[in-house]
């Protein structure tokens, strides 16, 4: 054998060597995947056990029941979609879905250029914005109880407001006022929380765009509308949605300010009108039917909202995987 042959073969020896003594990557990744879908399962498991436990069973087991006239004692008797068919056909029901839908557009023109506003105001170099801002956001964190309680005994007939501007004016029990009673109290209330998302998102756009916009000539106001409110949109959309979400189930202040006579009021929503019809007059049963309906067209809004409101935020933030990075 030549010398080039005996060299050619030891290299192939060698090589083949160390192939087999090279570690395996595929094994070793799956080591490292079961490892980290340990820890994983090990940090995730409370939440969603807890998760599967208090939402996604509390939503099917009232699904169930919805099918039932069950007065949350007595035995379960079938109903099938009668109780649909009797929800869908109450007027009441309708009127409360309509103001609901009243609420979320209500508080989306009324909140959503106040906190903008305020955002503006509060991004400025003034004296005392930190405590101008403590003040408006302390109302978001205060308990809706509370805040209930306060705004029902202001604007009772005989109420605080009234008395200090000498009116005359049923706040709370003329249905033609009690709706702009009731968006005086949301607005109030959570516009401290979109104020602080407002304010965030200002503070995140940089600020050579304002400088060269300036330089430019541009005016203050010209430069919020070019430049804040553009690079603003996907808080504001996120913003909305919260909103829309948060109207769709708004319960507790209607029901401590206005309380059985809400309906009257033209105030009563689609939670309370399930609590009035399932709750107080204990049918379980359809009470859940309601439940359902309230998730349904919830989970659809949102849908919706996010198919075409939010997609292309939603698209701008994935990223393509390292497959595909390295095609």
């Amino acid at each position: 054998m030549s010398t080039t042959q005996t060299a050619t073969a030891a290299g192939r020896n060698t090589s083949a060597g160390d192939a087999r003594n090279a570690p395996r990557p595929a094994a070793r990744r799956r080591r490292i995947d079961w490892r980290k879908n340990g820890e994983i399962a090990l940090l995730s498991g409370p939440a969603i056990l807890l998760f599967l436990t208090f939402v996604i069973f509390p939503v099917f087991l009232a699904a169930f029941y919805g099918f039932f006239k069950w007065d949350g004692i007595g035995a379960l008797e079938w109903n099938g979609l009668q109780n649909y068919v009797w929800i869908l056909e109450d007027p009441e029901f309708r009127d409360a879905v309509g103001h609901n839908f009243g609420i979320v557009i209500a508080s989306i023109l009324l909140q959503g250029p106040l906190a903008i506003l305020f955002a503006l105001v509060m991004n400025q170099k003034i004296k005392g914005r930190s405590f101008i801002r403590i003040m408006i956001f302390v109302p978001y964190v205060i308990s809706e109880v509370v805040v209930g309680l306060a705004w029902s005994m202001l604007m009772q007939d005989t109420g605080a407001i009234n008395q200090l501007f000498g009116l005359d004016i049923s706040w709370l029990s003329d249905p033609s006022i009690a709706f702009w009673s009731l968006m005086i109290i949301i607005t109030w209330k959570y516009i401290g929380f979109a104020v602080i998302l407002m304010l965030a998102g200002m503070q995140s756009i940089p600020e050579e765009l304002y400088e060269a916009a300036a330089i430019d000539g541009a005016s203050f106001w010209k430069m919020q509308w070019s430049i804040t409110l553009p690079l603003l949109g996907p808080t504001i959309r996120i913003w909305a949605f919260l909103s829309i979400i948060g109207s769709l189930q708004l319960f507790d202040l209607v029901f401590i300010v206005w309380g059985r006579i809400a309906p009257s009021a033209g105030v009563h929503t689609m939670a309370f009108y399930m609590y009035t019809e399932g709750h107080l007059s204990g049918e379980y049963g359809f009470g859940s039917a309601v439940a359902v309906l309230l998730f349904l067209i919830s989970l659809i809004v949102g849908l919706v909202y996010q198919r075409f409101v939010l997609r292309r935020d939603i698209d701008g933030a994935l990223t393509d995987g390292p497959g595909k990075d390295a095609k």
